[in-house]
């Protein structure tokens, strides 16, 4: 069975601590393209992240999204704690400046210390103060990116199944548009064999003949016009294509690529030498379901 490249997948933990969500994204590419976004206490492990996800999504453009914050509740414990050394040094050092102009200190010299930077600490220095209350250890939070992974595995063969159910139709409807033309053939070929007697008589009644480059020009024409072994290569071309989609292989974008690209030659040349309208027709057929084929392997792993 196909899979396909398109996927999501997501994880997300909440706990008084922390929360944290795994958020994957991925569209189809010819190459693995990962796009990341992490905490910073999570950028040291980026290089073993991309090995990850290179070996477990192959290909794909990926995006990578780590979301980490704290409880407001937290942050907010954090940020009201009052830095009690800056507090009373500053207030010492108030104090005894204003002592020596001679004003009067108390309660009003307390709240112009604590207005000075420091003293309370802003969230950010909070956070810079105390990195340990942000920072999660990486294998802790490594099974939720496993998760996230799986997720989108789960979706890429999801999506996998219906394209690969859209894709044998169009196969389907190319072998029935080729099993019309192996209807039609005698009908050609007997039409093909009229016009040569046709010219076969008018040629032969020349002054001029000469029946040895006459063979010659037969014996071409009718191998130029022949499309038995086109018919047998397309129709084996087409058994290998749906046993090869049905089948569950890694490359198997690849390999269907380039099958389509045997079929499509085929049928190429089945037009080109059938010299025949309803031929030409049904060949115009198949070339269109062809390019929907080509248009959904695009997106196929």
């Amino acid at each position: 069975m196909l899979t396909s490249m398109t996927g999501f997948g997501q994880a997300h933990r909440e706990t008084d601590a922390y929360t944290a969500t795994v958020e994957l994204k991925s569209l189809n590419s010819k190459t693995f393209d990962l796009t990341l976004r992490l905490p910073r206490f999570l950028q040291a492990q980026e290089l073993e992240i991309r090995n990850l996800l290179a070996k477990s999504l192959l290909r794909g453009k990926v995006n990578l999204a780590i979301d980490f914050t704290r409880p407001q509740a937290a942050t907010a414990r954090v940020t009201a704690s009052i830095n009690r050394e800056a507090l009373l040094t500053t207030y010492y050092e108030l104090r005894e400046i204003a002592e020596s102009l001679g004003l009067l200190t108390g309660e009003d010299t307390l709240l112009a210390a604590l207005r000075l930077p420091g003293v309370i600490p802003s969230p950010a220095e909070a956070r810079e103060a105390e990195p340990v209350a942000e920072e999660v250890a990486w294998p802790e939070l490594l099974p939720l990116l496993h998760e996230a992974v799986a997720a989108m595995q789960q979706f890429r063969e999801d999506e996998g199944r219906t394209l690969t159910a859209e894709i044998l139709s169009y196969v389907a409807t190319i072998r029935q548009q080729l099993a019309q033309v192996e209807q039609h053939d005698p009908a050609r070929i007997e039409h093909v064999r009229q016009r040569l007697t046709a010219h076969l008589a008018e040629l032969t009644s020349h002054e001029q003949f000469n029946a040895t480059r006459f063979e010659q020009e037969v014996l071409y024409y009718i191998e130029k016009l022949d499309i038995a072994e086109e018919k047998v290569r397309l129709a084996a071309h087409l058994a290998y294509f749906e046993q090869a989609a049905s089948q569950p292989d890694e490359a198997a974008g690849k390999k269907l690529a380039f099958l389509a690209q045997e079929i499509g030659r085929e049928i190429n040349t089945i037009g080109s030498k059938a010299n025949d309208a309803t031929v030409q027709h049904l060949v115009v057929g198949m070339k269109e379901e062809l390019e929907k084929i080509k248009e959904q392997l695009n997106n196929i792993l």
